[in-house]
């Protein structure tokens, strides 16, 4: 069942963020077709953990959660300026609740293994 919630809570990311991601320059357009990938990349990650119910998995998808906030970070940045702050930290909080779910999924993981 917590994993079609993550889901849910992911797709709030990915609605909030693609808009965003369109709205990226031209000049940055390798920048914004890889942002694109990776938000769809960590909901590839997520069905995979879901489905395998596996601490290896949960940690490739705590890896590209991490991958996509970087690339958030990259975007905010004051030389790029491709999203605001406020913008980024909205994004932040979706993805925080994502990443604090699958933060006690893997402490349950890790508990089973003991």
């Amino acid at each position: 069942a917590h994993g079609l919630y993550m889901v849910e809570k992911y797709e709030r990311v990915i609605d909030y963020l693609y808009p965003l991601a369109q709205t990226v320059p031209r000049k940055h357009g390798t920048f914004r077709e890889l942002f694109i990938r990776q938000l769809f990349l960590v909901a590839e990650h997520l069905n995979d953990a879901i489905k395998a119910n596996q601490l290896s998995r949960c940690y490739v998808l705590d890896g590209s959660l991490g991958q996509l906030r970087l690339m958030l970070r990259f975007m905010v940045h004051h030389k790029r300026k491709l999203i605001t702050e406020h913008q980024q930290e909205i994004a932040q909080a979706f993805i925080g609740e994502v990443g604090a779910m699958l933060g006690g999924w893997i402490k349950r993981l890790k508990g089973a293994k003991l």
